[in-house]
């Protein structure tokens, strides 16, 4: 496994609350925020203080305790018909990514399955929660070295939005096949999508690879076409927030346009993500729920308006890539390959 140890952490318990890194102020100020209630975290989650799939789930775990500790004085019954439904509650502050289902389904099934008193389920949330955060590590770091076993030497590889270890505990699942990589080649580099309207590979995905001292360009999300065709970009590697039962993948807004242009310039495309982010429950992407968010991410920079104030915005959050456009989905098990209804069944029979 690689040795590679990434300087940041993004999401981690602290005795009765969470603390994470508030995103929404990088890359001007790389500061902490503490997370005490279940409706901190609700609102962290909405407002993209926290973002990445694998870090969303841990954050909803760390909710479902939050909220627990804030019912643990109710008589047991009430105690658990309530925190059930504030679970339910916190699962719904962004829909697309389904690794925060996830992770709330596995605290939900605690609070249902436990036989201890309100504090003893509180105490069982709060362990499972620190686990989950250990084994995203754990999990992203497997992923990052499968990965880099598809990396040439050499290799400059394109990535759109931030899978990295500001989108997990601490490690990444894209920029963890990158971090893999360059720990056994270190000319390996890096072209990053700025990935309007948040801009999360100019604000995110550049600051945390050049902490790391991992080589990295910006380009905008127009220009990675010209580069392809240039014959500067060898391989294309992106994170997910789900994947279906075929393959079909959503990812952020944008991700649908770069593997159309890397099919046509005959560049391997990849998806990283753990297992948690396939939904077998849905059979294609046209299954899947695209978030749509503010009009103001769109009209507004830092602050100011830059278009008229009158125009129109449609802002989906995400898009769906076919799984005809995906390489192979790199996972915790291994490299998923096509036919993605065969190999993700496969994985699953024996996890």
């Amino acid at each position: 496994m690689s040795e590679f140890k990434s300087k940041i952490k993004t999401i981690e318990w602290v005795e009765d609350y969470s603390r994470m890194v508030d995103q929404t102020v990088l890359p001007y100020e790389f500061r902490y925020v503490d997370i005490k209630t279940g409706q901190q975290m609700f609102d962290a989650i909405q407002m993209m203080v926290v973002r990445g799939a694998p870090a969303i789930g841990i954050a909803g775990a760390h909710g479902v305790t939050l909220y627990a500790q804030e019912l643990q004085g109710l008589p047991r019954e009430k105690f658990i018909a309530e925190l059930l439904q504030k679970a339910d509650y916190l699962a719904g502050s962004r829909p697309t990514a389904v690794n925060l289902m996830w992770a709330v389904e596995k605290q939900k099934q605690i609070i249902k399955n436990s036989a201890s008193d309100t504090a003893g389920i509180v105490e069982e949330l709060k362990r499972n929660g620190i686990r989950m955060q250990a084994e995203d590590i754990a999990i992203n770091r497997k992923i990052g070295d499968f990965g880099a076993e598809a990396v040439p030497e050499g290799a400059v590889i394109l990535t759109h939005c931030n899978a990295g270890a500001l989108a997990t505990a601490g490690y990444g699942t894209a920029l963890g096949v990158v971090r893999s990589a360059f720990a056994k080649d270190n000319t390996i580099q890096v072209f990053a999508n700025e990935t309007r309207p948040r801009q999360q590979g100019a604000r995110i995905t550049t600051l945390e690879l050049t902490m790391d001292g991992i080589p990295v360009t910006l380009i905008t999300d127009g220009m990675c076409s010209y580069f392809m065709k240039k014959g500067m970009i060898d391989m294309v590697v992106t994170g997910a927030d789900r994947i279906a039962a075929n393959g079909d993948t959503a990812n952020k807004i944008g991700t649908y346009t770069v593997a159309i242009a890397a099919k046509y310039h005959n560049i391997p495309f990849y998806i990283a993500a753990p297992l948690s982010t396939i939904d077998t429950s849905i059979q294609t992407g046209n299954e899947i729920p695209v978030e749509e968010r503010s009009r103001e991410e769109v009209t507004h920079i830092n602050g100011k308006i830059i278009c008229a104030p009158e125009v129109n915005i449609i802002n989906p959050g995400f898009d769906v890539t076919p799984n005809e456009l995906i390489t192979g989905i790199i996972t915790e098990a291994g490299i998923l390959r096509p036919d993605y209804n065969t190999s993700i069944k496969n994985v699953f029979s024996f996890v």
